[in-house]
């Protein structure tokens, strides 16, 4: 493997990375069987592995098993905010990774560090949000012929991705480890849930009890948003374009109503539609004084903040820590957090570990099936093989001292007949 190369804030942060590592890791305990076997068998032996996540404790635990397995790999960052410095730094310290990755950094080291990663040649890439396959297939679609498979973390990622399909353009494998169970019903909704009201509290120590939050979006992540949003005390209100899940929100017990409504009443906004401009000037225009909005879907889009900008006479940047305020003609103020990007992350830790084991679990098993799949896939979107999720929720289910019922003998036969009936 190539000595390692990267581009990180400050290498003396390692020491602190490396505890942070290691904290997550113990509440990580399917990632670490993985892991484990992977040492043994060495599944992905002399591949070259690029990988753009957030660069987290959780991840770091991920890239950890992939080296484990053989891969050779290198790490960026997938979101401008989300890189934890000194995690950066205790990767390419302990573990002698090339990381590409810096808190804060600007749009051009994003795409600098992008084509870092591809410059590495990947036959195996992972993405959280598409962004470095969109580039493999703009810039560096030689690259296409060699390649294995990409595994997918987002909604938003697998949502591009299948535009991609559908315009017939797809170059290489996908496999959509979002759309698994057991990583969209346990990371999106747990994981986001917990994480996005832990980072709107952090950033505005703000009591949620008897506040009208307004959640954009009941897809998982929305619906462990406004669950949890509830649970504080809140008076959620859903905004939605789907029928069916305004249908689901509604009989969930929330009010739903449009953002057109949802901005007079609101005191707290949060996007997670994996959409464009869903809080736009007229919302913007129509809200109260004092008003906070936060993005928890990945890419800092869901808010207009270009028209934000353009109708504020002033703007004052981290009046707290994370929070920009906004103030509009006659004086009203909308306080913006962690620039409008994913709070969870510009303004607290991320999922917490013990829910992400499962998701990168997920996440390094499919690589290793994509390898060996190698020959029978095509360009087009994979789903994750049933087998591998059930082995992941049995595993997580005895660490977690769970046990469950097994089908008898006679259950399976009845399950697996029409002759019987009432």
């Amino acid at each position: 493997m190539a000595k390692s190369k990267f581009d990180i804030a400050d290498p003396g942060l390692a020491a602190d990375g490396w505890k942070r590592v290691l904290w997550a890791d113990q509440e990580m305990p399917v990632l670490r069987n993985v892991r484990a076997r992977f040492q043994k068998e060495k599944p992905l032996k002399g591949l070259r592995l690029s990988a753009c996540l957030h660069v987290t404790a959780e991840t770091a635990n991920l890239v950890r098993t992939l080296k484990a397995g053989g891969a050779d790999v290198v790490l960026c960052a997938s979101n401008p905010l989300s890189t934890q410095d000194d995690v950066a730094a205790a990767l390419t310290k302990k573990e002698s990774l090339s990381v590409y990755a810096v808190r804060g950094e600007d749009h051009k080291t994003y795409y600098r560090h992008l084509r870092a990663a591809l410059d590495h040649r990947p036959v195996i890439t992972m993405d959280d949000g598409a962004d470095l396959v969109s580039m493999l297939h703009q810039e560096y679609a030689n690259l296409a012929s060699g390649m294995v498979a990409s595994m997918e973390e987002t909604t938003t990622g697998v949502i591009r991705l299948r535009a991609l399909e559908a315009d017939k353009a797809l170059k290489i494998p996908i496999i959509a480890v979002n759309d698994a169970a057991t990583k969209h019903l346990f990371d999106n909704r747990y994981g986001t849930g917990q994480s996005t009201i832990d980072g709107i509290i952090r950033a505005t120590d703000v009591l949620l009890a008897g506040k009208r939050v307004v959640v954009a979006g009941y897809g998982w992540c929305g619906r462990g948003v406004a669950s949890r949003a509830r649970g504080m005390g809140a008076k959620v209100v859903v905004t939605e374009v789907d029928p069916v899940r305004a249908l689901e929100a509604s009989m969930d017990g929330f009010d739903v109503m449009p953002m057109k409504d949802a901005a007079k009443v609101g005191d707290l906004f949060i996007t997670l539609t994996g959409d464009m401009h869903v809080i736009r000037k007229e919302h913007l225009r129509a809200m109260r004084d004092g008003a906070i909005i936060c993005n928890s879907g990945h890419f800092d889009i869901e808010i207009d903040i270009e028209a934000l900008t353009a109708m504020a006479e002033k703007r004052d940047k981290n009046v707290r820590n994370h929070v920009d305020c906004y103030t509009l003609p006659g004086g009203k103020r909308i306080f913006l957090l962690g620039e409008g990007r994913l709070v969870n992350l510009a303004a607290a830790e991320g999922h917490p570990a013990s829910v992400m084991d499962m998701s990168f679990a997920t996440q390094a098993l499919a690589s290793e099936w994509a390898v060996q799949q190698r020959d029978n896939l095509s360009p087009q979107v994979y789903e994750v093989p049933q087998a591998l999720e059930e082995w992941v929720a049995t595993i997580k289910l005895a660490t977690m001292g769970t046990r469950i019922d097994k089908l008898t003998r006679e259950q399976k036969r009845y399950l697996s007949s029409w002759e019987m009936g009432t």
